[in-house]
C-alpha cells in the first residue's frame, strides 16, 4: 500500500538504533526525507549511512542533540525548520526500586521522556497548523497505562506522554494536523538484545533459549514472544500517513495484548 508520503519530511529523536531507527527506516523506504536524531556524532552518521545503504534512493541526514541538555536542544531547535512528520521517540529506560529514584533522576526522566516531546512540538506544531497539514506522532509504552512497580519514573513519564498527544490533538480541531500516541509493548530493542546477549553468553545458553525464557517470564502476553522494533515502525509509517487522516488523539496499542489481559 501507498502511503503517500513521499517528498515528506519526518524528524525522529532518538533515532540511531532500535525502534527509534526502524521507524527512520520505515519512513525511508517511503520516500520520506528523515532527519535522525542521536547524542553521538558517530552514531548518527553511522544511522545516515544505514538508510542510504537500505534505501539508495532516500536523502536523510541527521541532528546530534542530548535531550537531557537544554542548550543542545536550543541548537537542535535551531536547525529543524519545515517539518512534516514528527516523531517524539527518544527515551530513557530502566528499572530502579521506587524508594532509590532521587529527585535528579526523576527530572531526568521528565527532561528526555516528556519534555522533548513538549519543546519539539511547540516549535513545530504552529507550522503544521499553519500549513494545515502534518503529522505528530509520540512513542509511548503500555507502560503508561500499567505502570510497572519497578519503573514507577519510566511509566509515570509515559503516562504523561499520552496526556501531552491526548491535549494537542485538541488544538488540532478542523485541521489536517493530526496528533496520535503509539503504545509498545515488550520489544527486542537493541538494549534488550544487548541484555539478553549478555544472560546467553553468562548461562552459556542460546539467545533464542534466554529470548523464550525472559518473554514466558511475562504472563500478560498474548503474542508470547518479542515484539521486533519494525512492528511498532508499521504503527507509526500508518499514523505518519494521509491514510490516517481519521484518526485524531488516539493511543494505537501494538502491545502484543499485554492491556487485554491487564486492565
Amino acid at each position: 500500500m501507498d502511503m503517500q508520503l513521499r517528498g515528506t519530511t519526518a524528524f525522529v529523536s532518538g533515532s540511531t538504533g532500535g525502534i527509534g531507527f526502524a521507524v527512520a527506516s520505515a519512513l525511508s523506504a517511503e520516500g520520506v526525507r528523515v532527519i535522525v536524531n542521536g547524542r553521538s556524532a558517530t552514531r548518527v552518521d553511522a544511522a545516515v549511512d544505514r538508510l542510504r545503504a537500505a534505501w539508495p534512493d532516500s536523502s536523510p541526514r541527521g541532528i546530534v542533540a542530548d535531550f537531557g541538555d537544554p542548550a543542545s536542544v536550543q541548537r537542535l531547535l535551531a536547525e529543524l525548520d519545515e517539518v512534516d512528520v514528527l516523531v517524539n521517540n527518544v527515551g530513557l529506560f530502566g528499572l530502579t526500586a521506587f524508594p532509590d529514584i532521587d529527585d535528579d533522576e526523576w527530572q531526568r526522566y521528565f527532561d528526555v521522556n516528556v519534555m522533548s516531546g513538549v519543546r519539539l512540538s511547540r516549535h513545530l506544531l504552529p507550522g503544521m497548523l499553519a500549513r494545515g497539514r502534518g503529522r505528530i506522532v509520540f512513542v509511548s509504552s503500555e507502560s503508561g497505562v500499567a505502570v510497572p512497580a519497578d519503573m514507577v519514573h519510566y511509566g509515570t513519564t509515559k503516562a504523561a506522554m499520552i496526556a501531552l498527544a491526548n491535549g494537542l490533538a485538541k488544538t488540532t480541531r478542523g485541521t489536517g494536523v493530526t496528533v496520535n500516541t503509539v503504545l509498545g509493548g515488550p520489544t527486542y530493542s537493541d538494549g534488550v538484545a544487548s541484555a539478553v546477549e549478555a544472560i546467553a553468553s553468562s548461562q552459556g545458553a542460546t539467545v533464542d533459549e534466554v529470548k523464550a525464557a525472559v518473554i514466558a517470564q511475562n504472563r500478560t502476553t498474548l503474542l508470547e514472544r518479542f515484539i521486533e522494533p519494525s512492528e511498532i515502525a508499521d504503527m507509526v509509517t500508518y499514523l505518519a500517513s494521509p491514510r490516517s487522516s481519521a484518526t485524531n488523539g488516539a493511543a494505537l496499542r501494538v502491545d502484543g495484548g499485554v492491556l487485554t489481559t491487564t486492565l
